[in-house]
């Protein structure tokens, strides 16, 4: 690996409908503006400073730093501590409402002597390849624009020029507090009124504050649940309710290596999981947001259905592999969009119906659209379950019968029933019946290896799967069922990796791609909550605590973990990850823990 920072080193600020990642040492290294899927005009996560960052630090010696977001927000605040002084800079995205600009805020606060600091700001737009026009505007504000792209920055230190990028030295004393404000907006728009810094500053710490508020667990761990909310609400689109898998592109899953995705998209599972965890802790608005954006994102014919879709439910999401950017530890490629949106994964409608149906039994009114949309799943349920898929893994070596494809058909029929008739849903039942008995069936059949006394991957295979431990999850057998009991026994045995779960074996497995990947936490958070069920709860716990330990300083985490380099790997921070975490430590707290408050 290069001497690139790791990805632990970053910290997200966010307005929920784009993200930032800032470093340890004050460098945005990553922002794609307007949207999570917009073009980067800051890339340096994936190259070099030349490809766009905005940075502010001290440019001497620095002795220490420390970073945490202020309490139950999602404003982050880096301390400097050098041989002059300690600074602070504090770092956050206002919350748009109905404003069409879009704001960082940075504030850098003098706590102790005097200072000095240094602004180094590189505009790169699409990605690193676009070097903007930039002139000095109205009130003495900096503007770069490149085609239809504009971005302001508004600042009381002089600046200049230097190199195609913008500069400014200057002094902050104990007390004193210097305001940095870069705004987006359209290039052919009249500049926008930006937001005031300080006023700014108090209105987000207001919202999340209050969001927060409303959060019902109330059980072990609460700190690290309400951490993993915020992640997961910042990673929602505001404006449509889509949920974003990852604020990021082409992290590596293992480095130097090829398997490198663009995660900044609408996963149908992703997205349901983080709303059942929504729900669990109390937030409605989020859930009937979401499903709201399912309606228009699977309007039409169910045989259309995706996947994955764009935040605003965006069909198309082609892939293209950007060969300016060396990757992440040199990576590569870098790509954005992703095929997987063309792939047939047959989970999906176990998915949203388990979805669906969780927030009808949590009180959440579903309108008579939804009747229609569940019925039109169901009958194309009916057409593909029997059919080969891709599966959850988004397998890129050819369509297999996927045990877990099979069992997410079992829990849309289930679910089905239980619309029918716990809500009163009209549709042929007794047929949904016969298939949820035919799916069990196949399922335990041609799914249970009875020589490995396992679950397989898929029919006829010998590879095991992590995905199996949803198994007693989805109720489709009990966690003390032997056969449940043996599979997460023979997936602990031989998918762990000091300790630690792989999705599957990717050297036995025809996936299509180069062997290797890192542990998928999401996975071990599964495997935690399968040792619960079944009555191994010191054990269970255990594993928990080290998941969690395996957070960076900020409580954030990726979607994988290099157990060689002890490093986290994949994209970041991982929605998956978060809210494993968070229906882990509602299941422990509805069963009884014995761990005290954290």
């Amino acid at each position: 690996m290069s001497a690139q920072k790791a990805i632990s080193d970053y910290a997200m600020i966010g307005d929920c409908e784009t993200a930032a990642l800032v470093g340890r040492d004050g460098s945005i290294d990553w922002l794609c503006w307007p949207r999570f899927d917009s073009g980067a005009c800051f890339a340096a996560l994936l190259g070099t400073k030349e490809h766009g960052r905005w940075k502010i630090a001290p440019p001497g010696d620095i002795q220490r730093i420390e970073r945490s977001y202020h309490k139950d927000t999602l404003i982050l605040e880096t301390t400097f501590e050098t041989a002059e002084g300690d600074v602070s800079l504090i770092d956050f995205m206002p919350i748009r409402k109905d404003r069409q600009i879009s704001d960082v805020v940075r504030l850098v606060v003098g706590r102790k002597g005097r200072v000095r600091m240094r602004m180094d700001l590189a505009f790169r737009f699409d990605y690193g390849r676009i070097v903007p026009w930039v002139t000095k505007a109205e009130g003495g504000r900096l503007r770069a624009v490149a085609g239809p792209h504009a971005v302001l920055l508004t600042t009381p230190v002089e600046l200049r020029g230097e190199d195609l990028t913008t500069v400014a030295e200057f002094t902050v004393a104990a007390g004193q507090r210097i305001p940095f404000t870069l705004a987006y907006e359209a290039s052919h728009l009249p500049s926008a009124q930006l937001c005031e810094p300080e006023p700014a500053l108090e209105e987000t710490e207001n919202f999340w504050t209050g969001w927060v508020g409303k959060c019902r667990y109330d059980g072990p761990w609460k700190e690290s649940v309400v951490r993993s909310l915020i992640t997961v609400k910042a990673l929602t689109f505001r404006p449509t309710g889509g949920v974003v898998a990852a604020a990021t592109t082409s992290l590596p899953e293992i480095f130097g290596g090829v398997r490198n995705w663009d995660y900044r998209y609408c996963w149908l599972r992703d997205a349901t999981f983080s709303l059942l965890s929504l729900i669990k802790a109390g937030y409605r608005a989020e859930a009937e947001a979401w499903g709201d954006w399912l309606l228009r994102a699977v309007a039409g014919a169910a045989s259309q259905i995706q996947p994955l879709y764009g935040v605003a439910g965006e069909h198309r999401n082609d892939e293209v592999k950007l060969d300016w950017l060396p990757g992440f530890a040199d990576s590569s490629p870098v790509r954005i969009g992703n095929l997987a949106y063309t792939q047939l994964q047959v989970d999906v409608f176990g998915s949203v119906m388990d979805t669906l149906y969780q927030a009808r039994s949590s009180g959440l009114s579903l309108n008579e659209a939804y009747s229609g949309l569940l019925l039109k799943l169901m009958k194309q349920l009916e057409e593909v379950w029997r059919r080969p898929d891709e599966g959850i893994w988004e397998v890129r070596g050819g369509r297999q019968h996927f045990v877990h494809s099979k069992l997410m058909s079992w829990v849309a029929f289930d679910r089905a029933i239980r619309f029918a008739e716990e809500f009163g849903l009209q549709g042929p039942v007794d047929r949904w019946y016969r298939l949820r008995a035919e799916v069990r069936a196949e399922i335990l059949e041609r799914g249970y290896d009875a020589k490995r006394g396992a679950f397989v991957q898929a029919y006829g295979s010998k590879a095991l799967d992590s995905a199996l431990l949803l198994i007693p999850l989805v109720g489709f057998l009990p966690a003390d069922d032997p056969r449940v009991a043996s599979t997460a026994d023979a997936i602990e045995r031989e998918l762990s990796k000091n300790g630690l779960l792989l999705r599957y074996d990717t050297v036995q497995a025809e996936d299509g791609l180069p062997a290797g990947e890192g542990a998928f936490l999401a996975c071990s958070f599964w495997l935690a909550d399968n040792k619960f069920l079944q009555g191994r709860r010191e054990e269970g716990e255990a594993l928990f605590e080290r998941l969690l330990a395996l957070r960076n300083d900020v409580g954030l985490m990726s979607e994988q973990y290099d157990v060689k380099n002890q490093v986290m790997a994949g994209n970041f921070p991982q929605a998956f990850s978060h809210f494993a975490m968070i229906n882990a430590a509602f299941s422990f707290a509805r069963h009884g823990s014995d761990t005290e408050e954290k």
